[in-house]
């Protein structure tokens, strides 16, 4: 084989192999709220949620963010989010006692802290590019989902797809979609707005997110999956074991 046939086997080979490590990537957005229908192994709910000291109601959160962000690995303007979700939450729901932390969890599990598939987050919190899942067709141990925005949110007017960095279907975000950072839009690509969302979900029906069962059952109703579960746990309490105080 000559020395152009030989280049050109190569870049073939580069284009074959890029194809399959996007799949790969898209393969691991099927999470989501409401995606999954069954947990696949239960959860020990004995474990108390990871124990974080609340924000105070007057912290600098891009301050804060930008001391935590080394530390706990997650990028300054995605943490920020986070910490503005908690306190946001907090005004909503004192009850429900929500950490940043949790929210990290989630995050984490879901895109990387939006960063899969080489996402970025720019100063303006959006994902870019944006971050679509796979449809949801019912395999790979999801639920099929038919198309419920027209294709609005995710690009797919047949089936429905998890979008954000928070992966929220697109009939979730109907009911939780939020507007974290005051534009006016609820944007699931925006991360203020996507971990604001994630707040909501997980407080819904009045649960405590600093009670040991009503964490469990608010991690579930994201996605009821126990691995997926104590994965949020792992997370959550790796942030608030490295996070500076």
């Amino acid at each position: 084989m000559d020395g152009v046939a030989v280049r050109v086997v190569l870049s073939m080979l580069g284009v074959l192999f890029a194809g399959v490590l996007v799949l790969v990537v898209l393969a691991t957005l099927v999470a989501g709220p409401g995606s999954r229908t069954s947990p696949s192994d239960p959860v020990d709910r004995d474990a108390p949620p990871p124990a974080v000291a609340p924000l105070g109601a007057d912290t600098d959160v891009v301050a804060w963010s930008r001391d935590a962000a080394g530390d706990t690995r997650i990028p300054q303007r995605t943490l920020q989010a986070y910490a503005t979700a908690e306190l946001r939450q907090r005004e909503r729901a004192p009850e429900c006692r929500l950490s940043w932390s949790t929210l990290a969890g989630i995050g984490r599990g879901e895109s990387r802290h939006a960063r899969i598939g080489g996402a970025t987050t720019g100063p303006d919190g959006r994902a870019d590019p944006p971050i679509v899942g796979i449809a949801l067709d019912g395999t790979d141990g999801t639920r099929r989902i038919a198309d419920t925005d027209g294709g609005r949110l995710d690009g797919d007017p047949v089936l429905d797809c998890a979008v954000g960095p928070m992966q929220f279907l697109p009939e979730t975000w109907a009911r939780y979609g939020a507007d974290g950072d005051g534009d006016g839009v609820a944007d699931p690509q925006q991360v203020d707005d996507a971990a604001l969302a994630a707040a909501g979900l997980l407080c819904a029906g009045g649960r405590d997110a600093g009670d040991g069962d009503d964490w469990w059952d608010g991690v579930l109703a994201y996605n009821a999956s126990g691995s997926y579960a104590r994965d949020v746990w792992s997370a959550a309490d790796y942030g608030r074991r490295t996070a500076r105080s």
